[in-house]
């Protein structure tokens, strides 16, 4: 029987591109690099700091990657939180997830501390029973490391835990750490390649999963 459901946050529930791309793009040009554009930095979307680097420079090294990181947040300071804006479903959503008994979690390779101040912003904090951001875990997603942390915080068994993302990386994320997924294309990603990872859903979006969720334990 399903017990909570457990989010990622990025072309899940809500939209932050302007903030990444203006915090990746400020990064970057600190380093010497050149910009991306929005369609390159949006496919990094759900990597961590580091990887989002390597991805978008081909270069591997670990202390341009430390600065870059810096270099973003500084900028993520000024701009993710007052960019940001929910997917017009998430709230209601929530709600209704909140209202049938659910525990809800969001667990992301953004800080706990921006989710929290883009949930203040919307009044949607309480719909929320628990943030894991990447300054709780060692290794970010698609590490289980988190996810099973959600889980045990929870109180929870993982037969009891659904996972919802856009990205591959959360697919791999829920396939690591053994517990149901289902994808949403509200990303880049697309319905065949989520395919090929073990998933019970795929949806256009999370009121898709909700409706799925209804069924699936009824």
């Amino acid at each position: 029987m399903l017990k909570a459901v457990i989010f990622d946050f990025d072309y899940t529930l809500g939209d932050t591109t302007n903030g990444i791309v203006s915090s990746i793009n400020y990064a970057l040009e600190k380093l010497g690099f050149g910009m991306r554009s929005t369609e390159e930095i949006r496919k990094t979307v759900g990597l961590s700091l580091k990887d989002t680097f390597f991805a978008l420079t081909g270069e591997q090294n670990e202390e341009w990657a430390v600065q870059f990181s810096n270099y973003f947040r500084e900028q993520a300071d000024l701009v993710m939180v007052e960019s940001a804006r929910l997917y017009d479903d998430t709230k209601e959503v929530l709600q209704k997830l909140k209202q049938d008994g659910y525990k809800v979690s969001i667990v992301t390779t953004k800080f706990r501390f921006r989710i929290e101040h883009i949930l203040e912003k919307f009044d949607a904090s309480h719909l929320v029973d628990l943030i894991v951001g990447a300054e709780d875990v060692k290794i970010e997603k698609p590490s289980p490391e988190g996810l099973l942390w959600a889980i045990d915080r929870l109180e929870l068994k993982k037969n009891e835990i659904l996972y919802v993302g856009d990205s591959i990386v959360d697919a791999k994320t829920a396939q690591n750490a053994q517990v149901d997924f289902a994808g949403v294309l509200t990303g880049t990603t697309v319905a065949d390649e989520f395919k090929v990872y073990k998933n019970v859903f795929i949806g256009e979006r999370i009121t898709d999963v909700y409706n799925f969720i209804m069924n699936y334990n009824h």
